[in-house]
């Protein structure tokens, strides 16, 4: 929820009280909706710009793909589960996977399912032909000045996510757009661990060279060299999530869990489409046992209205998902970590700078999103982010929240520093 940011604490010198709101359901209900029409008498109404699949280069090309077909064959359904499409490309060679990313990158490229290296080669090609087409539009007179300005931010973008190394796992460029990139080996790794960002995540934000740890990608890149460093022995991934439509700016969008609904989905799916890892061992060409194929095990690292979309996710998740910490989290839309119903650990930390603390965590007709995490109440076990500054310094080295999400994220639960409000927090069986 970086929607504040530009802001400051709006809550400071307002007259709504900064700790503990009164005690009946009406004065609670009045203080939320009060809060929320001076924030938007303040700021303006911002609406989500939604991500419109009727039209824009991703809409076409998965039209073509469903028209075409390949070897003779229709192509398979782009919704169908990640088990029917992995199936699907085991009937291919290397050369005719290669030339199906060719024709169709940007389904290839976003295809839970595929091989993730030909999801890396398919988005690199959507991204030279993106990076074009916004070329062309900075000089494009029929825009407007705003219109040229937002072409050379998206083109500068795009290539810089085309510089040598990259692993871009999801890219489609549609509307604000959406992305995913990968640090570290994920198709070997034991533990993955998956950055879900809040508001005004799109593209042009997906990273920063100002403040780089407040952006998807500085954040993903930092948490994947603190794994190394707390646990090298482990095979960890990370990646940075922006593959949801993030509500834009202040507004009802961010107040509301409708956003979340959409991010929860395409997370589930996500994580459910993450490749198996082969387990250590002797392989069968050398005489011994075949290798054995077994999921990771996956963190979710929850930012801001992130918390929210991993709140409403939780339910749906798979054994697999052990862990999910949440930090400068206005509610995850529950009353308390057992109405989340999920197996998985929920941690929880806030530093004492950031301003979210200000925002009432309630839920009242449809706007707000529930208990505060970090609230004894709550469930959570409650991390120490000891070293963070404001709501978006969570993930910047030499914290000791950034240290607690590196232990959660490699299992090395003994080493998570507890918040002194939760001493056993980090007692873990």
């Amino acid at each position: 929820m970086t929607y504040f940011s530009a802001l400051g604490n709006p809550f400071s010198g307002s007259g709504f009280p900064s700790t503990g709101v009164p005690g009946t359901t009406a004065w609670r209900a009045l203080l939320a909706l009060a809060v929320v029409f001076v924030l938007l008498a303040t700021t303006g109404w911002t609406a989500l710009r939604k991500h419109d699949l009727a039209s824009g280069p991703r809409a076409a090309a998965l039209m073509a793909w469903e028209k075409g077909s390949f070897a003779g064959h229709p192509l398979p359904d782009p919704d169908a589960s990640a088990g029917r499409i992995a199936r699907y490309f085991k009937t291919l060679d290397s050369a005719q996977q290669r030339t199906l990313a060719r024709r169709y990158p940007l389904v290839v490229g976003n295809l839970g399912g595929a091989p993730v290296q030909l999801r890396y080669r398919a988005n690199h090609s959507a991204l030279l032909k993106a990076r074009d087409t916004e070329r062309d539009r900075m000089t494009d007179q029929r825009l407007t000045d705003e219109g040229r300005q937002d072409a050379e931010n998206r083109m500068h973008r795009f290539e810089s996510m085309l510089r040598p190394g990259r692993q871009i796992l999801a890219f489609d460029p549609t509307g604000r757009g959406r992305a995913a990139e990968v640090f570290g080996d994920l198709e070997r790794a034991q533990r993955v661990s998956v950055v879900v960002p809040g508001v005004d995540t799109e593209l042009v934000t997906f990273e920063k060279s100002s403040m780089p740890y407040s952006a998807p990608v500085g954040m993903a890149k930092s948490l994947q060299r603190q794994q190394h460093a707390t646990a090298p022995y482990v095979r960890t991934a990370t990646v940075a999530w922006a593959d949801y439509t993030a509500p834009a700016g202040l507004g009802v969008d961010a107040a509301s869990g409708g956003p979340a609904q959409d991010g929860a989905k395409r997370l589930n799916d996500f994580v459910r489409a993450l490749p198996a890892t082969s387990r250590a061992g002797s392989g069968a060409a050398s005489g011994g046992a075949p290798r054995e194929a077994a999921s990771p095990k996956v963190s979710l690292f929850c930012h801001s209205y992130g918390s929210v979309v991993c709140g409403v996710a939780a339910h749906l998740m798979p054994g697999d998902v052990t862990d999910i910490a949440v930090s400068g989290s206005p509610g995850m839309r529950a009353d308390n970590a057992a109405q989340l119903g999920t197996s998985a650990r929920i941690w929880a930390m806030r530093d004492r700078d950031d301003w979210i603390a200000d925002v009432p965590h309630m839920h009242v007709g449809g706007l707000g999103h529930g208990a505060d995490p970090v609230s004894a109440g709550f469930g959570a076990r409650h991390l120490s982010a000891a070293g963070a500054v404001g709501h978006t310094g969570y993930f910047a080295p030499h914290t000791q929240s950034l240290a607690n999400f590196a232990a959660v994220g490699t299992g090395s639960y003994a080493d998570a520093g507890c918040d002194s409000s939760d001493p056993e927090c980090s007692s873990v069986p």
